[in-house]
């Protein structure tokens, strides 16, 4: 019987905001100004390069980058390495952008919840059911659930820059299932990534899938695991 929930972030319950957003954003606030096609060039080039965290991946990581993205979420300074030597790699459209595109994509104002993000976490709170966030990420993100109302619902969080590991690592689901206080057996795994979240299968978790979409693509997918949970 499945007693607690383990929750990935990015793309399960939160989705990042989209190039065009992150740079506009970038841009208003440090009042830089571009043409019409100044800005869609730099949409294209940091698309290419997965320059956004949390946005889609690189097309191709260049070499000396290489290092630094297989581990990026295992340390703060190898997140902001990662993601910064992206954005440097793709051609910043004006000096001094690097900061605060890289500040940008931390702020709760980045990202949006799932329509059934909120929804599901207060059905499970309600049933007593524990919930843990267990995320592959550089930075604190719990600023970014308090301002959306979601701090409150979440009992543990376990991040990786924080463990020092990166899922598919096992230890990133165990450290969660001892924090909820409950064997894996008993603990579903709700994720996006097949490999990365799929992960703790290894543990003896139960895993469910939900597809990394847009917002407003995706209403309902988290829902249907509330019938896998006792009422």
């Amino acid at each position: 019987m499945i007693k607690g929930v383990m929750f990935d972030f990015s793309g399960t319950l939160l989705r990042i905001e989209s190039t065009e957003e992150w740079l506009r954003a970038t841009l208003e606030r440090t009042g830089v100004r571009l043409s019409d096609a100044e800005f869609a060039d730099a949409v294209r080039r940091l698309t290419e390069y997965g320059a956004l965290p949390g946005g889609p991946a690189p097309v191709r990581v260049p070499p000396h980058l290489a290092a630094a993205w297989a581990e990026r979420d295992v340390s703060a300074a190898l997140h902001r390495a990662a993601y910064g030597g992206l954005a440097e790699a793709a051609g910043l459209p004006a000096p001094g952008l690097l900061q605060p595109l890289y500040e940008r994509h931390m702020s709760p104002e980045a990202w949006q919840p799932y329509p059934d993000t909120g929804p599901t976490l207060r059905a499970l709170r309600r049933r007593g059911v524990p919930v843990a966030v267990v995320s592959n990420i550089g930075w604190d993100l719990r600023p970014v659930f308090r301002a959306h109302g979601l701090d409150e619902l979440v009992d543990a969080y376990v991040l990786s820059f924080e463990l020092g590991t990166q899922k598919p690592d096992p230890r990133m689901f165990r450290a969660a299932c001892d924090r909820l206080g409950l064997p894996p057996a008993e603990v579903l795994m709700v994720g996006d990534d097949r490999t990365a979240d799929g992960a703790a299968r290894e543990l003896g978790c139960p895993v469910h899938f939900v597809d990394h979409l847009p917002v407003t693509h995706r209403p309902t997918a988290l829902t249907p695991l509330l019938n896998l949970l006792p009422e």
